[in-house]
């Protein structure tokens, strides 16, 4: 794994909506590029999943089954999806669970490596909610969201969690100097070739190939 300075790095955030079946079926897909500490422009798929999305699903994300009547189904997208994710070492919110759906749905797919901004924030700061939307507003990461994008759906989600990523590492005790071991050791959510274990649950702290917070 290369060692330096994060920026050295490039990542690609992430966020999925399902259809609120169990495991999910993938709904909306968005990614945001952080290339050499600049974040880039959110890029999203909707896509119609196999099943239809379920009422409880509906009422988070506001995706119904007319919207994707006619999406493109994953595998249709997947070449595109592949390249974007290509980019980067993903960043996820309890990156975990869109590491779950992402690699069900791109067969083949596995990163050597992810980062959790959910285990970095617990790390950084002693708040008494680490929800997305909780952490957004602490920090104030929804200035001059593009229009469009809101919360719940998966660009604005991605946009605001690649925010908060960059955040944490500026407001990190390393400032700009945070190493990736650093990010490793608190926000790794997969060691090399320990993705697909992580894919089907959440990492336990006895895993010798996985970090957790103390």
């Amino acid at each position: 794994m290369t060692t330096g300075r994060w920026d050295e790095l490039n990542y690609v955030v992430v966020d999925v909506e399902g259809n609120g079946n169990r495991p999910p079926d993938l709904v909306e897909l968005a990614i945001v590029p952080i290339l050499h500490g600049q974040i880039g422009e959110p890029r999203s798929w909707l896509v119609r999943p196999p099943h239809p999305i379920q009422w409880h699903a509906r009422n988070i994300h506001g995706i119904s089954n007319d919207d994707v009547a006619h999406a493109p189904t994953i595998a249709e997208v997947a070449d595109d999806v592949l390249a974007a994710l290509a980019a980067g070492v993903p960043v996820g919110h309890n990156a975990h669970v869109d590491l779950d759906v992402l690699t069900r749905s791109l067969p083949g797919w596995q990163p050597a490596e992810a980062f959790d901004t959910l285990k970095l924030a617990r790390r950084a700061w002693n708040l008494t909610s680490y929800r997305l939307g909780a952490l957004v507003r602490h920090r104030r990461l929804d200035a001059d969201i593009p229009d469009g994008l809101r919360p719940h759906r998966a660009g604005y989600d991605a946009l605001v969690t690649a925010r908060l990523f960059v955040d944490l590492i500026a407001s990190s005790a390393a400032g700009e100097d945070c190493m990736l071991d650093e990010l490793r050791r608190y926000g790794l959510v997969a060691g090399l070739g320990t993705a697909s274990t992580v894919a089907g649950r959440r990492p336990a702290a006895s895993d010798p190939t996985l970090f957790d917070l103390p």
